[in-house]
């Protein structure tokens, strides 16, 4: 089965060489499900537990719900303190952790560290029919599945401007990317919007959701989201 992007049908992204690369941002090769359209509700799973209580740490809920098995498994591996300090950080770390040349190994227990217990990285497909929606996956499902490619086809991915938006411990991040294979390439395949949501526990920061739309001819960057802002 194709993905389909706003700039047409796409493959899945190839898990060897020999298969066509995939284009997706935030790592050309994240949608390895079928596509699927937007669920109908989002208040599902986690999303779908109790209020907590007045005085109920936000640490113990990014632990899991359920029991110290569940939470165990929950878990992400301990992140590097310098990683998860402030908003730049982490998403310096999210940018970094998975860009390289080929043959270059990604830490993907350093990227599992930032993201949340249940976070979702869900880029922005078209169906046959025409209508948009995600294809959701989680962190572990974008290592799994894309982390062999990127490291024999070399892929970089900066950010090349950003607006932020954040009320106490809660924040958004439109962060405009460009893709690259080597870091030296004068032009990107690849542009795009990452869409950040983040938490701060009141410890650390925690990469919550990364949502996304590549750039295509029905969807050009607005130039407000460029360097410059249009000034």
């Amino acid at each position: 089965m194709k993905i389909t992007g706003p700039d047409g049908p796409r493959p899945h992204p190839p898990r060897s060489p020999a298969r066509a690369r995939p284009r997706v941002g935030l790592a050309a090769a994240i949608a390895t499900a079928a596509f699927l359209p937007a669920p109908p509700a989002l208040a599902t799973g986690a999303a779908a537990q109790a209020t907590p209580a007045p005085g109920q740490t936000l640490s113990r809920e990014l632990t899991g719900i359920g029991g110290p098995a569940q939470e165990a498994a929950n878990t992400p591996p301990p992140a590097d303190p310098a990683d998860v300090e402030s908003i730049d950080a982490i998403m310096e770390a999210v940018y970094d952790v998975i860009s390289g040349d080929a043959g270059v190994a990604r830490d993907w227990d350093r990227f599992r560290s930032l993201f949340a217990p249940g976070a979702t990285l869900s880029p922005v497909g078209r169906s046959p029919a025409g209508a948009y929606g995600r294809n959701i996956i989680t962190p572990d499902e974008y290592a799994e599945g894309s982390g062999a490619w990127l490291e024999q086809n070399g892929f970089h991915e900066v950010e090349i401007h950003r607006v932020t938006e954040q009320y106490g411990v809660i924040a958004h991040a439109f962060s405009t990317y460009e893709s690259r294979r080597l870091a030296t390439d004068p032009e990107p395949f690849a542009r795009g919007i990452n869409s950040f949501q983040l938490l701060h526990d009141g410890t650390r920061w925690w990469v919550v959701s990364i949502f996304w739309l590549q750039e295509s001819p029905d969807h050009p960057i607005p130039v407000k989201y460029l360097p410059g802002g249009g000034r």
